[in-house]
Parts: structure tokens; sequence; C-alpha cells
């Protein structure tokens, strides 16, 4: 099979490594008002050198990972204090591990209202000044994600009231703020450092209607069809007054997972379903949209699911490579085993354990060994 992939090897190389690590760094507030800081809860932050020579030495030196607006300009600050960012901005040079910075990962300072015109003007500063602190500390070309997950972010705070900023029946309104956002951020950062390169990952879907509901198709294709809506603003096919352009869209990241298919107002589809779209046609899709490279930016399953799924996952970019598809890397997300969003459950969802023993992380063995097997089938780089 590594003949097959052969073709691939004559592209550019975007990343340091194929196999990535991705570090959940939610910042969001919950409905209930609680604020999360998932790097915080699975010790990453107390513990970010290790976890970037544990991961460096599982074969990933390119991870994602976030920088917290909301700590670095806290609500009644004069300034910014980056106490909570230069310590893994400092590892990932001591390591060499190369970083995909988010800038906002779902959460922002209390002090800001997202709806405002101010919000995009006060991101946009808060990017550049991150572009100067990570230009002063290394020499590597950076790569940052500015706003996460423009659609589901859009979907879960605008219409659904899951996430800040709480709100119903606003996700168009939401998106088109974010959007907004990333553009001027983009724009700030390239300012400072044109070498720039970034990141715009959101979830790819597929949504069915159900058999015995035939009207619902027209109402599938559209929920299915938002997908695309922030990426075309960035590039500029959607809402060109926005100001988005081709070159915005730089790297095109889709996050998939288990229940990334399902029916209309239903349930997911589970694997196997025979209605289930195969992995490397959706990854076709995007990319023959956008004409971009594609990072599969997250992907991962829970407990005994993991090994398999990424098995799934490493078997259906291996055929997208073989078909011509600029596929630049896989990031297993979470890296770490995380707490639940809404319940603060045990998520044993990563590669690595929350508990740290003598300086490292427990692996999931079936994981692990599956990474080691794929990192030997498709040896790119």
């Amino acid at each position: 099979m590594r003949e097959a992939v052969a073709p691939s090897l004559d592209r550019e190389r975007v990343f340091a490594s194929f196999f990535q690590a991705g570090f959940e760094c939610s910042t969001h507030r919950r409905a209930d008002g609680n604020r999360l800081d998932l790097l915080q809860a699975t010790g990453h932050a107390a513990h970010c050198l290790a976890d970037y020579r544990q991961v460096k030495s599982l074969g990933m030196k390119t991870v994602r990972d976030g920088v917290r607006w909301h700590l670095i300009e806290a609500a009644g600050s004069t300034g910014r204090t980056w106490d909570s960012f230069l310590p893994m901005l400092r590892a990932s040079r001591e390591t060499g591990v190369e970083v995909i910075w988010d800038l906002m990962h779902y959460g922002w300072p209390d002090d800001v209202d997202i709806w405002k015109p101010d919000f995009v003007r006060r991101f946009a500063a808060f990017a550049a000044a991150t572009a100067r602190l990570v230009r002063s500390e290394t020499d590597r070309v950076p790569f940052y994600c500015p706003i996460n997950e423009i659609s589901f972010f859009s979907w879960a705070g605008g219409d659904s009231a899951l996430m800040n900023p709480m709100a119903e029946g606003r996700s168009f309104e939401l998106k088109v703020q974010l959007v907004r956002a990333a553009l001027e951020a983009t724009e700030a950062i390239r300012a400072v450092d044109p070498r720039a390169r970034f990141l715009y990952c959101d979830p790819v879907v597929r949504i069915f209607p159900k058999p015995d509901h035939p009207d619902d198709v027209q109402h599938a294709i559209g929920y299915e069809n938002a997908q695309y809506q922030a990426w075309d603003m960035l590039s500029g096919a959607l809402w060109p007054q926005l100001g988005g352009d081709p070159s915005f869209l730089d790297i095109v990241g889709v996050n998939y997972y288990p229940n990334n298919q399902w029916y209309y107002e239903g349930e997911a589809l589970h694997q196997g379903h025979p209605l289930r779209v195969p992995f490397s046609t959706i990854l076709a899709d995007v990319a023959a949209r956008y004409g971009r490279p594609v990072v599969v930016s997250e992907t991962g399953a829970e407990a005994d699911q993991r090994a398999g799924w990424f098995t799934m996952i490493a078997d259906e970019v291996e055929r997208a490579l073989f078909d011509g598809i600029d596929v630049q890397g896989i990031c297993l997300y979470p890296i770490i085993d995380h707490v639940g969003w809404d319940d603060e459950r045990a998520c044993e969802s990563g590669l690595l354990s929350i508990e740290m023993s003598d300086g490292a992380r427990r692996t999931h063995a079936p994981l692990e060994q599956v990474l080691h097997a794929q990192r030997q089938r498709l040896p790119l780089w």
C-alpha cells in the first residue's frame, strides 16, 4: 500500500509532521455561566513541556494548542499579561515542536461584547500582539487558527444557547461577526509577520432525511450546506462585502467524529450504516470546493472505539491521497483524556491520560499501537 501514497510525497509539506496532536483548549462559558479552561483541567497548562516531549517521542512534531485570551486580557486589567502563554511558547521552542495556535477557542474576556463592532477591533489587536510575541520568541514560520470552528460555534452559541453568547435564532448573525473578526485578525497578523500560515477548521457532516420523512429532503440539504458558509465567507464566495478573499482560506481543517453523520432531527448513523458516506469522499468534496491543502484537524473516539476509529480514518486518508487529494495531516484530538464540557465527566478519548506519573502520561496502548503501525505504513514525513 505504500506505493499508493507515493504521488503525495511530491507536493508541498505544510507541517513538520503528518500525524499531529491536539490539546483541547476550550475556554467558553457554559449556559450555567461557568467558564471552562480545558488546558488547566487536563493539566497541560502546568505540564506543557513534558507533554510536548512525550508527543514528539510518539512521532507527532506538530500540535494544536490554545492561547487563552480571557487570561491574557482579563476583565478589569489595564494591559496584557502573558504568563499563561509564555511557558507554552517557550516549551514549544525548547522541544522543537511546531504549534498551530488557536487564538479564540470559543472564549473571550468578560468585558468584551461579542455582538458589538469593538469585538472585531479588540480581537484583531489581540491577534497582532500575540503574533509580535511569537515572532520575538522564535524564528519558525508561525501557524494560527484565529477562531476555532466558526460554523459550529455559531450554531452552539447563536442558535442553541449551549455556550456563550447563549443566543437563539442568531446563528447567521454570529457567523458573520466571527468571520469579520477572523478576517481582521488574519490581516493584523500578516502585518506583523507575512510568513504566517492560517488554519480554519470546522466539522464536516452529512445529514439525511429519514426514510419515512421525504418532505425533509430540502431541510437536510440546507443544514448540510450550512457547514460551508464560514469557509465561503472567508474566501469571498459568500457575502463578499465582508472582505473575504481566496487568500484568507490558507489551509482547510476538517473535524470529523463518529457522530458527524445523522438523520435530520434524528439520531446519528452508526459505523456500517448503509447511508454513511466514506470519509475519503468527504475529503474529496472539500478539496474540490476550495482547492486548498486539507488537514484532518480533529478526529477521535471514546473508550474502546479509539483504535478502530483511528484505523478507519487513516485508511480513508490513504484512499484520498491515492486519489490525489492534498491531505496534509491527521490530528488526534484531544490527545489527552479530557473533562466533559457539560457534566465534567472523565472522557477517555485521548492517547494520553490526564494523570501524570514520573513526568509523563500513561498511553492508551491499543491507540498507541495503531498510531505506530500507521506511521510505518504512511511514512509521509
